[in-house]
């Protein structure tokens, strides 16, 4: 299915290079050289040091509890993997790469560049990626399971977007007085790519909930988004409390819940049950009497 006129000509540019006729210019080489030079020294000069906290477009969307605890206890964050600076990386030369064919395959576009979006008195400054026909885009690599479940449509992205993706392209979509374009999304296992159209999405109401963020930040306790689940198995309740799945990946998760033990799945007969988050265990599994 296409969802924007440039993914035809993206996968037409495809198709001859992989057949060996296509001769890309060494100005789109040198453009993509130049951005991968920058992604490089960005990421391994010291450009994800966690060195105080600042409003940003690109986490401006995420929720507001994640954001608190960033602000105020950013020393409780549960220390990132060595895999994120290269996850970061392949990021940044998808997105270089990207820019490049759509280049070769004859779509102009507005290059990145900084933008500002001032929100009362508060000013969030962030880079968008480009402009396609007047209209902000995205760049994102995913993972397969993101890019066939997450990345299906808007309406899923938002249900579960706790990395801010949504609140991210309508701070871009504001502070440039564009159209909301969407995601150009690139599968990381399979190179496949398809266009994610925002076209639904409501900016000012994106951009009130921004104002919502800064109010919370304000306060002295945390207010949490996301309440414990309870768990299931075989389709009954086991009176214990899970983690609720918009925490899985917050860094900030033991802090919020201290209680918090991840445990392989106290109900399960596997060999190698799950590793399930609890937050809250019924007395008879605590003493492992199932």
């Amino acid at each position: 299915m296409i969802n924007h006129r440039a993914e035809l000509a993206l996968h037409q540019y495809m198709e001859r290079a992989v057949k060996g006729t296509t001769s890309m210019s060494k100005s789109t080489i040198k453009q993509v050289a130049n951005d991968v030079a920058e992604a490089l020294e960005r990421q391994f000069n010291g450009g994800n040091k966690r060195d105080g906290f600042k409003l940003r477009m690109s986490n401006l969307g995420r929720p507001s509890c994640q954001l608190w605890f960033e602000k105020n206890h950013p020393n409780e964050a549960l220390p990132r993997p060595t895999t994120f600076v290269m996850n970061m990386m392949i990021g940044d030369i998808v997105e270089a790469v990207f820019k490049g064919l759509l280049t070769e395959s004859g779509i102009e576009y507005e290059n990145s560049r900084k933008v500002t979006l001032q929100l009362d008195d508060t000013s969030v400054d962030g880079t968008f990626d480009l402009v396609v026909d007047n209209r902000v885009d995205d760049v994102k690599s995913s993972s397969n399971w993101s890019y066939i479940h997450k990345f299906e449509s808007f309406e899923k992205l938002k249900e579960s977007d706790t990395f801010g993706y949504v609140g991210q392209l309508a701070g871009y979509a504001k502070a440039t007085d564009k159209e909301v374009g969407g995601w150009w999304v690139v599968n990381k296992t399979n190179g496949d790519f398809k266009y994610v159209s925002a076209n639904e999405m409501d900016v000012d109401e994106e951009v009130s909930k921004f104002k919502d963020t800064i109010r919370k930040l304000k306060h002295d306790k945390v207010e949490r988004e996301f309440e414990p689940e309870r768990e299931t198995f075989n389709g009954k309740e086991t009176g214990n409390l899970v983690l609720n799945k918009n925490c899985t990946f917050c860094s900030y998760r033991y802090a919020c819940w201290p209680d918090l033990q991840e445990l392989p799945a106290v109900m399960s007969k596997a060999k190698q049950p799950k590793i399930t988050s609890y937050i809250k265990l019924q007395e008879e599994y605590t003493h492992g009497t199932v």
